[in-house]
Formats: C-alpha cells, structure tokens, sequence
C-alpha cells in the first residue's frame, strides 16, 4: 500500500491546481493530496486531503479512483501514491485564486496544465493528467528521474490486476 494520495478536480474544460509551498514541487502546480492516516484508506484520504486543502466537502461516490503513480530516483517520500479524479458541476461557485497554508489554488484550463512545454506545471502531470481525465481504465505510472530531471513515464492497464 502507497503512504500517498492526489487528485484533480474538475471543472468543465478547467483543472483546480495547487502551486506549493513544500517540496515535492514546490512551486510547481499539481492536484490536490497527501498523506494517508495510519487506518484510513485512500478514497477516505483523499476525501480528508481535499477537504482540507480546498474546503469542498464530497462524497465517497463523487472521487473515481484512476490508478497509481509510482516513481523511482526522485526525492519525494515513499515510492508512490494514489491518483483521482472528481468532477464537479459546471456551476460550481468556487472563485480562485485562494491563498492555503499549502499553496495557491487555482483553476487552469485543461489544455494548460497538459503542454509539455508548460515549465510551471509538474513535469510529469502532462504525462498521465490526459489518460486519467479521458480513458475509463485505470493504469500504473511509473515516473523514472536522473538528477531531479524526468526521463520517462511508462503506463501498464491495472485492468485485472488486484
């Protein structure tokens, strides 16, 4: 069991990001997460993360679990994390940006946070944020860093694995 969760909300053609304030990728935009509680399990984390980080209060049916982000030679703890998606409603009034102890958030059109050539976003998010707001099968993404640079992303269908 991963340690870790992330998730993006969104909303319509937009994606609520956090820049952070703390390492991993401090400075960078990424979703929303962090860190299971000792007898929580993901969903519930990941419900917890992101009342606490946004505010928004969901139900257990709102988040679609889509898979796991796995790393190796990147300084981040753990060796990998939980990923989700939560679609909210078009009409959702939540007005941006907002100042957090973890960070601004933010909405960003879609399209925004998956260029490659975007330098503030996370550098591996334009890689797996498409599948995961697009394809209906959950995968593995395994993100391999040399010296603090992203060199690949591999993605493996966890169809059938348990």
């Amino acid at each position: 069991m991963h340690a870790y969760t992330l998730a993006f909300i969104k909303r319509n053609d937009e994606v609520l990001l956090l820049n952070r304030n703390k390492s991993p990728w401090m400075g960078a935009w990424n979703g929303v997460g962090g860190k299971i509680h000792q007898g929580e399990t993901p969903l519930k984390g990941i419900i917890r993360e992101i009342k606490e980080e946004t505010s928004l209060e969901l139900s257990d049916s709102s988040v679609i679990e889509k898979g796991i982000l796995t790393w190796e030679r990147f300084e981040a703890i753990g060796g990998g994390l939980y990923l989700y998606l939560v679609e909210v409603d078009e009409a959702l009034n939540y007005p941006t940006p907002i100042k957090t102890d973890e960070g601004i958030l933010d909405w960003k059109k879609i399209s925004w946070a998956t260029d490659f050539a975007n330098e503030g976003i996370a550098k591996n998010i334009p890689h797996f944020l498409p599948v995961l707001l697009n394809e209906k099968t959950n995968y593995l993404f395994h993100c391999k860093f040399d010296n603090g640079i992203l060199t690949s992303v591999e993605k493996k269908s966890l169809k059938g694995v348990q």
